[in-house]
């Protein structure tokens, strides 16, 4: 069974930065891509970034583009989003995610079976 623990989320004035990180555990866990994703108060859960495991291919939404970057400690088993000029419209629970196929390209919240517990980024104007 796998488990993924986000952390570093917290309150950043508009313009700041932040690093968030999701610590992998379990034998099980040989993910194909994992993602971050995030959900805004009355919003469906969006995807912010992917990157697939093995090779670091990456993928972002348009929101995301140019201020975040997703990375990962194979080693580790440390899945990392950097965000920096963050923005009101960031503040979300910010969750990762793994999945054993899913395509990095827009993959669906459905396409992946573990998650955490989520990470709270309140971003202030």
């Amino acid at each position: 069974q796998v488990q993924l623990v986000e952390s570093g989320g917290g309150l950043v004035q508009a313009g700041g930065s932040l690093r968030l990180s999701c610590a992998a555990s379990g034998h099980t866990f040989k993910p194909y891509t994992m993602g971050w994703f995030r959900q805004a108060p009355g919003n469906e859960r969006e995807l912010v970034a992917a990157i697939r495991w093995t090779d670091t291919m990456t993928y972002y939404a348009d929101s995301a583009t140019g201020r975040f970057t997703i990375s990962r400690d194979i080693a580790n088993k440390t899945l990392y989003l950097r965000m920096i000029g963050l923005k009101p419209e960031d503040t979300a629970v910010y969750y990762c995610a793994a999945s054993g196929y899913a395509s990095i390209y827009r993959p669906s919240p459905s396409a992946f079976s573990s998650w955490g517990q989520g990470t709270q980024v309140t971003v202030s104007s």
